[in-house]
């Protein structure tokens, strides 16, 4: 069967940006846990016969009647869009949908709330939430959510088509996913993955401690912002600031060059592979971390990440509940990966039943697609991992200017384009005048 996919996705897995151009384009789509979950749902769904193309996160209303025309379904993976800072996001999307004739698929999507999934701090978005799944059902047999708490918040609202499917993410490999420690006991020089959502302040002391403890510490960030400090230094608001997050180029992990940062999913599971151990508040590090084999612990801080390590059975505590004087290697040893190894093939079946409920291929059941899939990800070259400025080497500083510079010769001819563009407009209407008046008599 030959299918036309329209993907809601910031860019494709083979598609391949520098740095700077990922800074400059937002590549990452804001955060780069987003192309975690975008590249495991298109491997998903890449079989022989489908195309899928990534809509870069363009919603453009005039271009409604053109997917209708050149796509078979839209299928959309979220993830906390059910959010107060998101609404008018998802009111765009929902005027785009409604204006759409072909199936819309929701491949998960979660609630933002606190973890007790707090159902009046929700209240303010209650009407944007329902008319965008009124849309999307309207279009599709249910939609797919994260987790209990969002599955739980629809309900409220009147929805009963609701199918709890968790993330594309976990399921990159298919039905195969085995974690296990490497070691009995997490030792001060093994190899640490910190992961940190700047927001939350707490992490402070936890982040000192461990900088501190172990000496083969890595920070890797997955925020835009941080993306630009790392290639350019502070931005001029920032210059001469200091925090306990590290947020500046001033932090211990930047000073030492204890920070990386990965632009595609590829080279940062390849990266943590080699740890032994990762941990912290962001639920894609930690679903990188799994999915490439290395133990993850996650620190859930609100609904959205509660809920997805509810539902895999990811180690996790809530993080209000998490001391100061925590350590990794108590973590390391508290954990434990039997439920969520054990009930993967399930939740994996859970998803497969989804997908043809939508009539969604499956490329892990279509031959060597999955197979396929790896190996022209693995013959791509991928960009390394961004690391502070103040470390990079000097080839690598000195193209980061000529880029720059070649950049800003290409915006002044742009520039100068739209001015000689600007002058011609107002030299016709200046023409164009007279001319019309000496016409009309």
């Amino acid at each position: 069967m030959h299918q036309r996919i329209l993907m809601r996705a910031k860019k494709g897995p083979f598609d391949v940006y520098s740095a700077e151009e990922a800074f400059e384009g937002n590549w990452i789509g804001e955060n780069n846990g987003n192309l975690v979950f975008s590249h495991a749902a298109h491997k998903l769904l890449k079989t022989r016969g489908t195309e899928i193309t990534s809509n870069e996160f363009k919603i453009d209303m005039r271009e409604a009647d053109l997917v209708n025309e050149r796509y078979d379904v839209f299928v959309i993976p979220l993830a906390n869009a059910f959010r107060r800072s998101y609404a008018h996001r998802l009111v765009t999307m929902t005027k785009f949908i409604e204006r759409l004739k072909i199936p819309v698929v929701v491949l998960g999507v979660g609630v933002q709330t606190d973890v007790n999934g707090d159902r009046e701090y929700l209240r303010p978005i209650d009407d944007v939430v329902t008319k965008f799944v009124r849309a999307v059902l309207d279009r599709s047999h249910s939609i797919g959510v994260r987790g209990e708490i969002t599955e739980g918040y629809l309900r409220t609202l009147g929805f009963s088509a609701v199918d709890v499917i968790g993330c594309p993410s976990m399921f990159l490999h298919g039905d195969s996913l085995r974690v296990e420690k490497k070691k009995a006991a997490l030792d001060r020089d093994d190899r640490v993955a910190l992961t940190i959502s700047p927001y939350v302040k707490s992490m402070a002391k936890i982040i000192a401690a461990h900088h501190e403890r172990y000496p083969n510490l890595r920070y890797l960030p997955q925020d835009l912002k941080t993306l630009g400090t790392l290639l350019y230094g502070d931005a001029p608001e920032d210059r001469g600031k200091t925090a306990a997050i590290p947020i500046h180029t001033s932090h211990p992990l930047f000073v030492e060059d204890k920070v990386r940062m990965f632009l595609d999913p590829w080279t940062w599971m390849d990266y943590l592979s080699g740890f032994e151990f990762a941990f912290g508040t962001r639920i894609h590090g930690t679903i990188t971390a799994l999915v490439s084999g290395t133990p993850g612990y996650l620190f859930a801080h609100d609904s959205r990440t509660l809920e997805l390590a509810r539902y895999f059975d990811i180690p996790h505590r809530v993080m209000k509940d998490v001391p100061a004087d925590v350590d990794a290697a108590q973590l390391y040893d508290e954990a434990d990966y039997t439920a969520l190894n054990d009930g993967h093939k399930a939740r994996y079946e859970t998803m497969l039943s989804f997908l043809a409920k939508h009539d969604l291929g499956n490329s892990f059941a279509d031959g060597d697609s999955a197979t396929r899939f790896d190996a022209e990800v693995r013959a791509t070259t991928f960009p390394p991992a961004v690391r502070p400025a103040a470390a990079t080497d000097r080839d690598a500083l000195l193209a980061r200017v000529q880029w720059l510079r070649d950049r800003n010769a290409g915006l002044q001819q742009e520039v100068e384009t739209l001015r000689e563009q600007q002058l011609r407009a107002r030299v016709r209407r200046a023409v164009g005048g007279p001319v019309r008046r000496i016409l009309n008599r």
